[in-house]
């Protein structure tokens, strides 16, 4: 470990940190379906692999440390889903490469968590594929499309989670072994097996919860995902909402507020809320109608100069 070498391979691996954009799939020259593109910061290393028919140099950047220009799923019908094995969550050691903390990427700074335990969020999931398959996730394991993986930007690597489409009810357990997605909007950038497992394929994206897993404890023991709003009475589709601050001074809530108005965003709310034992008043700008309009209202918020806003899922 005290080697040069080694030292040189824990600094590399600390700065890359693959993240993924994830926007809807749009058709490929090819007849695959595209997925908007990763973006990350550079690596220094002339560390490689070669597998598979792959030749990963970590030293480039990620502009140009790939085959593919673009993102891409198989073509033709997927492959049986059905017959992939969930992974069983275990205790493992964290993994050397993947879990500085913190870390920075374009422009955003991030803190990976000391440990899954209680992790629950809602947000929006999109997913990777063919131009990442075998090559180096942030952990340094080769990417496999076909297994049940995904990237998260602050749970420890490796860890396991439950994703939940909320808009179907289908659940999948995956392993986190890669760090991402650093589109602005994402919550987690899942696998192509995954992806296509609970529905978040062919589309591109979808509202999700993530529940991360404690290795040792019965999977029965995990609350039920939650279920699809066709089949529970009196409920509707969960809404994408935008945080654009959180305030413990009323007079900041309702000015921010009142600038959102202003410019034409509606609905804006200001509801209260505790953080930390604190009372707070939330700024919120939905229900939005899909992920699109997400993406759009965030851009037009940051261009006030505004803070970036958060996207919740309710």
């Amino acid at each position: 470990m005290k080697s040069a070498l080694s030292l040189s391979l824990l600094a590399v691996v600390a700065l890359m940190l693959t993240g993924c954009g994830g926007g809807k799939p749009r058709p490929s020259k090819s007849g695959g379906v595209n997925t908007a593109g990763r973006s990350a910061g550079q690596s220094s290393s002339s560390a490689g692999s070669n597998r598979g028919g792959v030749y990963d140099d970590v030293s480039k950047s990620q502009s140009s440390r790939y085959r593919d220009n673009d993102d891409s799923v198989p073509s033709g019908p997927p492959p049986d889903i059905s017959k992939l094995v969930e992974p069983e969550p275990k205790v493992e050691p964290r993994a050397l490469y993947g879990n500085k903390s913190p870390y920075s990427v374009l422009g955003q700074t991030y803190r990976v968590l000391p440990n899954p335990n209680g992790y629950v969020e809602r947000g929006i999931a999109s997913f990777y594929g063919n131009k990442f398959h075998g090559y180096k996730t942030s952990s340094l394991e080769e990417y496999d499309m076909y297994q049940f993986s995904a990237a998260h930007k602050t749970l420890p690597l490796p860890s396991y989670a439950r994703v939940t489409n909320l808009d179907n009810g289908k659940s999948v357990i995956v392993r986190i072994n890669d760090r991402g997605p650093f589109h602005e909007n994402r919550l987690i950038d899942l696998s192509f097996a995954a992806a296509v497992k609970i529905g978040v394929w062919p589309k591109g994206t979808g509202l999700v919860e993530v529940r991360a897993i404690t290795p040792g404890e019965p999977l029965q023991d995990l609350p039920p995902p939650p279920a699809p709003p066709s089949v529970t009475a009196g409920a509707s589709r969960p809404g994408i909402y935008l945080q654009v601050g959180a305030f413990a001074d009323n007079t900041n809530a309702e000015r921010v507020a009142q600038q959102l108005r202003s410019a034409n965003f509606a609905p804006v709310q200001v509801v209260d809320a505790q953080i930390n034992g604190r009372n707070v008043r939330r700024v919120r700008v939905g229900p939005l109608a899909d992920v699109d309009r997400a993406d759009e209202v965030t851009a037009r918020i940051e261009n006030m100069g505004l803070p970036r806003p958060q996207v919740a899922v309710d």
